[in-house]
């Protein structure tokens, strides 16, 4: 065992509540799914009857349309999760050095302390900076959670030329991505890409997402990649998911324009509104305790993501952009706290 401490490992609170009579905006998932994604799922019984196609080439194919690559560099995964751990467990040996970006998603740490290796916490604004010389793998997240900021293009491409040239791998973690009309780095030489369908299509439960990587990186995630690792309803339901691009643009311009009003609100209520290219918003309470923001909110019905969980924060939660009604009765509660 690379870490003889993993089953002591604390898992990350991702929030969410499972209670139905809660608004839920401590999760950062579509409130909405596309139009009959009920109906391929159910159609995909007959299909789960037997094994699915290996490799699963229409999946395959509606991912690479989805982010602009060649389909043979996507490795199916069950959740960008997975992706990740597949990635880690490849690239990282025991002492390894992996440059995690801070405040960010937790499980960078955890899988890489799963492997034996050393996260080295690098402020997620100067994540583009490393040197990855020093590092058996850079992980990168955009838009970052829970800041919410994405990263420019060019910086990123610039980034994995270091990267190429050092010999470093370089993860870059876009399950936020497909909220914004950003290129992904899909199909970059020296990275791989992981990408989720859990948040835009509001399908946590489903398990699908995919990695992209071309070459020597391609071929040992695929080479690692477990056969049948999505079942049938998740294959099916994923490529259906992936081709609506009617459903992606609202989304897009319904988060966009919500985000603006919830940020401009909040900030008028006297919160700390980080910049946000994302469907969340981190907030800084400012003078207010944070338990007590948390507490009066689930007093009210409404779940809040507790953001002091997160390296580097002391005095913020994050809240999630959802449907407009929904966001009225968030400032609602907001501004009463």
């Amino acid at each position: 065992m690379k870490f003889d401490a993993a089953r002591d490992e604390p898992r990350t609170p991702h929030g969410s509540s499972d209670d139905p009579a809660v608004l839920d905006f401590s999760a950062n998932c579509n409130p909405e799914v596309p139009d009959g994604v009920e109906a391929v799922y159910r159609e995909a019984f007959a299909d789960a009857r037997t094994y699915p196609p290996e490799p699963p080439r229409d999946y395959r194919a509606a991912a690479a349309a989805y982010v602009d690559c060649a389909p043979d560099d996507v490795v199916p995964t069950p959740g960008g999760l997975a992706a990740i751990r597949l990635t880690i467990d490849l690239a990282v040996d025991p002492g390894d050095s992996v440059a995690v970006p801070f405040p960010s998603f937790g499980e960078y740490a955890r899988e890489v302390r799963l492997q034996g290796g050393v996260p080295t916490f690098v402020p997620q604004a100067e994540v583009l900076e490393v040197d990855p010389a020093d590092h058996a793998l850079v992980v990168v997240c955009t838009p970052n959670n829970p800041t919410g900021n994405a990263y420019p293009d060019d910086d990123l491409r610039a980034l994995a030329a270091r990267c190429r040239d050092a010999g470093t791998p370089l993860l870059v973690d876009e399950a936020f991505l497909g909220f914004t009309d950003r290129p992904s780095l899909a199909g970059a030489d020296g990275v791989v890409v992981a990408r989720s369908l859990t948040k835009l299509f509001g399908l946590p439960g489903i398990r699908a997402g995919f990695a992209v990587a071309t070459g020597e990186w391609g071929a040992a995630l695929a080479n690692a990649r477990r056969t049948w690792n999505l079942g049938a309803p998740a294959l099916a339901t994923g490529a259906y998911c992936m081709r609506q691009d009617a459903f992606v643009r609202e989304t897009r311009d319904r988060v966009a324009s919500e985000r603006t009003r919830l940020s401009t609100a909040l900030a008028d209520a006297g919160y700390g509104v980080h910049p946000s290219d994302a469907p969340f918003l981190l907030l800084d309470v400012g003078d207010r305790a944070v338990d007590a923001v948390l507490a009066h909110a689930a007093d009210a019905g409404v779940a809040l993501r507790d953001a002091t969980t997160f390296r580097g924060l002391d005095s913020h939660v994050r809240v999630a952009v959802r449907l407009p009604e929904e966001n009225d009765r968030l400032l609602e509660v907001l501004r009463g706290a």
